[in-house]
Formats: C-alpha cells, structure tokens, sequence
C-alpha cells in the first residue's frame, strides 16, 4: 500500500460526500413536486406524460396499490425486452446479423435487466444487436433504476407522514426519477464519456489491418449511452464482454474515476432525501455514517490484500502485488477501489477480474453482496435495504431497555420487525440454496474452472451476486446453460421482489402510525452510539449466516495459500 493510493481512496470519499448534500436536495424536491431549475422545461413534458397516459398526479395510491402497479409494469418489461431480443434477428439496426438468443439465455437476459441485476451469460459485442443494447437493454436500465429510487422514496414517505393510508403515486414517482433525474445526468455524462474516447455510433464494427497483416474486427456502437446509466443507474451490464475493463467503455484514468463516483452518487444522496424528508437531515447522515465505516473497512482490506500478493509472490521476492487479471491502466489501487465500490453498490460493472483477486481480496466484495448490498447499495435499493437494518436494530435495542423501540417518531412493532426480517432472510435461501444443489449436482458442478475452495467461491460468488442483483462475475465459472440460466434467474427475481414486497408493507404500516415526538427513553439515532449499535447487527446477522459458506470458500483457501497451496 502506497500514500498515493490512500489519497486516492480518500478524494473518492471527499467527492462522493460533497455530492451528497446537492444532489440530495434537488431529489427531494423533484419527489415532493416542488420545483426545480429544471421545471420550466421539464414539466410541460411530465404533464404531457401523465395526460397520454391518463395518470392523475394528485391521486396518490395504498401501498399494496402502489406494490401491485410496479409489479404489473416490471412484468410488461419483461415481456417486452423478451421479445426484442429472440426476435432481433428479424429487427433493424443489426449491421452484423445478429442471430436470435436461445430462449433460456433470453429469459435470463431479460430477468437480469429487469431486476436491475445486468448478470451477463453472453459477450455483448458478439451477441445483442445495437437495437437490442438500445431499445431493449439501455432502455431497462433507466426504467429499473427508477423503480429502484421510486420504492425508497415511497418507504421513506412511510416513515416521514403521519396517520394516512398512501404512500405516493408509483407513475408519477417513475416518471419524475426518469426525468428529472437519470435523463438529464445521462446526457452530461454520455457527453463526458465521448470526449474521453468511448465510441457512440450506429455504424458497422471497424475492420483494421494489424501490423503482422492479420486481419481484425473492432466492435464500436451506442456504447456511451449504455455506460452512461449503466453506471448511474447501478445496473453493471457492458456493451463489450470485458465491461468497464475495455478500453472502449473506460478508457482512461479519469473516466474510470467519474464512472465509479456515478455508481455511489445517487444511493449516497438517497440518505439526505430521508434525513430532509423526515425533518431531520442527522437521520441521514447517520445511515450514511452506517454505510461509510463499513465501505472504508472493505477498501482497506481488498486494497491490503491485493498490493501485498501472494505468498508465492512474495517467495519470489515480487513485492509489488497482485496484479494478476488488473488492467496496467488502472493498477492495484483503482482496481481494488473499484471492485469494492462496484459491489458495495449493486452495480456489477467490473474494471478487474475478480476471480484473480487473492482469496481475501475477492471475499471482500462476496461479502458486500451477502450483507444486503446495503453500502450506498442500488439505487434506491441501499437505502430501503439498509432501513430494514436500521428497524432491526432499533428492535433489539428496545428489547436492552425493555421499552417499545421508536424510530424517527414511529413506533418499531411486531408487524414492523416480521416484515423487515422476512427481507433480510429470504436472501441467504438463494445465496445458500442455489450454491448447495450447484456443487453436488453433477452437470452444475463441471461448469466450475477451478477445483476445491476457489470453484466453491466462483458458484457462490455467481448466486449471491444475483440474487443481490448486483451482476458481477467473479468468472471462471461457465454461466451460459440451461441449469444456471434458470436458476441465476430464479434468484435475481426472488432477490428483487421478495425485498421490495415486504418493504412496501413497511411502509403502509408505518405511514399509518401516528408520529409521537422524543421523549427522555428515546434512543438517540443520529450519534455515533447508533451507528455503532446498525454496524453491530449487520456483522452478527451476516456472520451467523455466511461464516460457514465463507469458511468453505475464501477463508480456507488463504489458510491454504500459506501454505503454498493454490487452487
């Protein structure tokens, strides 16, 4: 580790920080329907909207209303994006004819960019058309992403009203992320990421001649509008099989910076928008000091691990680190950086292949995934994850003093506490499930590159990273059959709407209950006494449910690479 890459981490922060607080204050008056610099030419398009669609802004919807309208439109998607891609065969813009998708591979595809997952079983370039990258692929990765930020909203409406039965409105939430927020960053950002030389064009892939004479064919396309929300968005999915590690994704250094501060900026901002909206914005920095303490101790371990090697190495006298499977772009210290960032977030977009990262190095953004992804988390979906968290430790700290915890004027119940666990524990099924019936059932286990604890690691990594809706590869495992199509789907599915039901719940309770002010018995919950009491119960919950399948994994294998034992 190197002075330079600490000041590197630390400008990270610095920035991510500083956006919090604009940003986060534009959103809340964008979801409040207050207005906005961008009002005046925005909002003649958002009531055009709602009158060709016959939505009325003003009528707001109970919270099972609400979850049944983002459910009817995820599967509408669904529907659609499925049908582009087994038909973009027959489809315009397909300068290089590409064929229609296998039906499993196609329903995979589809659940993945639904969910918000982007988990890829295909190389972008040699498979999807620019139709489909365009109208099917970009175009769910901003309807996702503002599902995402329209839950958290609606659970944070939950938490800051007082005795009433709504929640918000889930078509005018939708359409106010998409426009006033994703759109307009979009385009800065796409512009951006041209002048730093990522390719958007609708012409034919380039064919060069190489020095030895040979031949060669360079995929270009509309790429820097898919890296663009592919990046705010939280959704990971590359238009070239090797994602943000191809030079035509992310070609410099400063790209490369600006794409992982896009990946943290909206979920960071969320925090504010609940502190603002509740009336007290130290609840935000709170929960923003949660996920803060717990992303810096995630860095420092992968960044630790990676520049000190492996022992291997070290016997070699090689003290430069692991740079095995890491751009010489990037090096160790964005690499690692970007691999804790891209999974702390549930974004999957990668810079580096995980699967060379040391054991240690790669449990860290495993871990990331298994917690929730409630560090910064997706957009929006960090933030209602982390809340479940939070209302779990409220819980417990209520049952220390023997009195009915509250939590920014609400009362934490029973009904509260059982839907915040059924969130939390319907995760670990599919993580755990999924990976047990992979590594014993013959035909799941031959897709695994590697033996003994780093094949466990590649198959656990590949069903957490789905079901955490992240779609990150820790690669190396042989993901394109018919066994991991359909159940990496399965869990993408139960990851995304098995957390947002119950949450939705959550938030109809709690918008139902009367808003009681502090008393001298109420927890403290802006202070460092309750950040410590949230980190706590993340780390008992994760431990007591992932240690085992860790200590399979990641764990044994660096016991075992000390003793120059590699796998």
């Amino acid at each position: 580790m190197t002075m330079i890459g600490w000041i590197q981490i630390a400008l990270f922060c610095a920035v991510v920080v500083a956006l919090v607080k604009p940003l986060g204050a534009y959103m809340t008056r964008v979801f409040t329907g207050e207005r906005s610099f961008l009002s005046p030419i925005l909002r003649p398009v958002e009531s055009g909207l709602y009158w060709i669609s016959g939505v009325n802004e003003k009528r707001e919807q109970h919270w099972l209303t609400y979850t049944i309208a983002a459910l009817l439109f995820h599967i509408v998607g669904f529907l659609l994006l499925y049908a582009v891609i087994r038909l973009q065969a027959v489809l315009p813009l397909n300068p290089q004819g590409q064929s229609a998708v296998a039906e499993d591979l196609s329903f995979n595809t589809a659940v993945s960019f639904l969910t918000n997952t982007n988990w890829q079983n295909y190389g972008g370039e040699s498979t999807m058309s620019y139709l489909t990258q365009m109208l099917g692929l970009t175009t769910q990765n901003f309807i996702s992403a503002a599902a995402g930020i329209s839950l958290a909203v609606a659970l944070v409406r939950g938490f800051a009203r007082n005795s009433v039965r709504t929640i918000g409105n889930f078509w005018v939430d939708i359409t106010r992320a998409t426009l006033y927020v994703l759109l307009p960053i979009c385009i800065v950002y796409t512009l951006f990421l041209v002048w730093q030389g990522v390719p958007q064009t609708l012409g034919a892939y380039v064919d060069a001649t190489t020095l030895e004479g040979a031949k060669q064919s360079i995929a270009v396309g509309p790429v820097a509008s898919q890296v663009a929300i592919k990046m705010l968005g939280t959704n990971g999915g590359g238009f070239f099989n090797a994602n943000a590690a191809h030079p035509f994704e992310n070609p410099t250094a400063l790209s490369n910076f600006v794409q992982m501060l896009s990946i943290f900026a909206i979920g960071a901002a969320l925090t504010n928008v609940f502190g603002r909206m509740v009336g007290n914005q130290k609840q935000g920095w709170a929960i923003l000091g949660v996920m803060g303490v717990l992303f810096i101790i995630g860095v420092a371990i992968t960044y630790g691990a990676e520049a000190s090697g492996t022992t291997g190495l070290a016997d070699l006298g090689l003290s430069g680190g692991n740079m095995e499977g890491k751009e010489m772009r990037f090096g160790i210290v964005a690499s690692a950086l970007f691999a804790v960032v891209t999974t702390a977030a549930s974004c999957g977009a990668v810079n580096a292949m995980h699967d060379s990262f040391t054991a240690l190095g790669g449990m860290i953004p495993l871990i990331n995934m298994q917690l929730g992804e409630i560090i910064v988390g997706g957009v929006g979906a960090g933030l209602y994850g982390m809340l479940m968290f939070v209302v779990l430790a409220i819980f417990v700290a209520g049952l220390m003093v023997g009195r009915t915890p509250e939590y920014v004027g609400k009362k934490i119940e029973s009904r509260e506490v059982k839907m915040a666990m059924l969130a939390i524990l319907v995760l670990p099924l599919m993580y755990l499930g999924w990976t047990a019936v992979a590594v014993v059932l013959p035909s799941a286990a031959a897709s695994m590159a590697n033996a003994g604890p780093h094949g466990f690691t590649e198959v656990l990594y590949a069903f957490t990273s789905a079901t955490g809706n992240n779609g990150s590869a820790f690669g190396g495992l042989t993901g394109n059959t018919v066994f991991y199509n359909l159940t990496l789907a399965c869990s993408m599915l139960v990851g995304r709407f098995f957390m947002i039901i119950p949450a939705m719940a959550l938030a109809g309770s709690l918008a139902a209950k009367k808003s009681i002010p502090a008393s001298a018995g109420t927890l403290p919950t802006t202070g460092g006494l309750f950040i410590g009491l949230v980190i706590g119960v993340i780390l008992i919950i994760g431990g007591l449910t992932f240690f085992p399948a860790l200590a399979l994994g990641p764990i044994v294998e660096h016991l075992a690479m000390t003793a120059h034992t590699l796998f």
